[in-house]
């Protein structure tokens, strides 16, 4: 049984929304933390349908479990599961805040449905969590830095010795369930075209008129795509650093596809074997979920992004909180001079710099250039974790 780093509040005192990928294990989390809780599954048919055609049902069986119809003073915590398959739900659940005891887990994995029909967010009276596929720390003498950037985040997949059909059932219940049911966009064809597109330009600058031109719709239409991978958590960008810069430095946003193996498989890659031309993007995407889900389990939430200058090939991976920390990430096993050219150059444009890293596959420690710190990435994980990046 993994131990997930995500901690949730033991003692429920405020309403929440659980937010994560499909299948990162949110409900078998709130089953571990509060096996006591009322749970209401929209994923089972005859639940939904109840619900979509009285969402009043909500507050009237809530209600009938204490016997009142006024001020319940008998708390209770419900989990409400696929929150977003039923929006108007949250209507209720608003008015079971205001006049009862009852507090709330509201767990999904797209919150684009509840924005699209202006659904009731709850006004800040919900505090916002987000789970992640597992992480290095989560898995423990379990990991595999070969099997993570092969089988990916998602706790079945990595734990399986077959994971490729897995991964390839998870594309099409996403595009079936997520995308199509949902009715999030009009041509499943077109936005299976994105969706591999999007993969072979992950961890890359987005181009929109590319994307577009790749899958034959217009630039609007792949930003609004974009869009969904975000909101349906298959996806983030990572923003451009731009400030107080000496010279002119790219503004563009890069993306990253929130599993590795989703990547593999829309990209065609095959198999990631460590040092191969393929395992650069699939490592720095797997760097980039740990420093993500770190941020976020840690509640430190710096700000994140990258380093372009313009006009050049000089580039940052990972700038944290500021340049308080510049990560820059290489699968070589062994760092020479040209791999460090990006990393003097941003030192030369941004002396106020505190800690330079380049993260690789090196088994020993060092110092380059009197400030660059060669890193196995094993000793940087374990660091991150620790707290002692940042």
């Amino acid at each position: 049984m993994l131990t997930r780093f995500l901690r949730l509040p033991r003692e429920v005192k405020n309403s929440f929304f659980l937010w994560g990928p499909r299948q990162t294990g949110k409900s078998s989390l709130l089953r571990a933390c509060y096996p006591d809780a009322i749970v209401i599954d929209l994923l089972l048919s005859e639940e939904r349908v109840r619900y979509l055609e009285d969402p009043g049902n909500l507050r009237k069986e809530l209600l009938a479990r204490i016997g009142r119809t006024g001020l319940i003073s008998t708390p209770g915590l419900v989990v409400i599961d696929e929150v977003q398959k039923v929006p108007a739900l949250l209507d209720e659940v608003h008015w079971l805040i205001e006049n009862s005891h009852f507090h709330f887990c509201l767990c999904g994995s797209s919150a684009r449905k509840l924005k699209q029909t202006g659904a009731n967010l709850l006004g800040g009276r919900a505090l916002r969590y987000e789970l992640f596929g597992l992480t290095s720390a989560e898995l423990g003498t379990a990991f595999s830095l070969e099997t993570i950037l092969n089988h990916g985040y998602l706790p079945r997949h990595y734990l399986s010795d077959n994971p490729e059909g897995l991964v390839r059932a998870y594309i099409a219940d996403y595009l079936t369930e997520e995308i199509a049911q949902e009715g999030l966009i009009r041509s499943i064809p077109k936005f299976s075209d994105f969706l591999r597109a999007a993969a072979l330009s992950d961890t890359e600058i987005v181009n929109y008129k590319n994307i577009a031109d790749d899958c034959a719709v217009a630039p609007p239409t792949a930003k609004e795509h974009y869009q969904i991978l975000v909101d349906t958590l298959l996806g983030s960008y990572l923003p451009a650093y731009t400030r107080k810069q000496k010279r002119k430095v790219i503004t563009a946003a890069k993306f990253y596809m929130a599993d590795v193996a989703v990547v593999n498989q829309l990209a065609k890659r095959g198999r990631i074997i460590l040092g191969s031309e393929q395992s650069g993007k699939a490592f720095e995407s797997w760097i980039h979920h740990e420093i993500r889900a770190y941020r976020h389990y840690s509640e430190k939430f710096y700000d994140l992004s990258y380093w372009r200058l313009a006009g050049t090939q000089h580039e940052v991976d990972f700038i944290l909180n500021d340049m308080q920390v510049a990560i820059e990430v290489k699968t070589a096993h062994r760092i020479a001079g040209h791999h460090l050219k990006s990393l003097y150059q941003l030192i030369k444009d941004n002396p106020k710099v505190s800690r330079v890293m380049l993260v690789c596959r090196e088994t020993k420690r060092r110092i380059e250039g009197g400030k660059i710190e060669i890193v196995p990435y094993q000793e940087f994980i374990a660091e991150l974790w620790g707290g002692e990046i940042i």
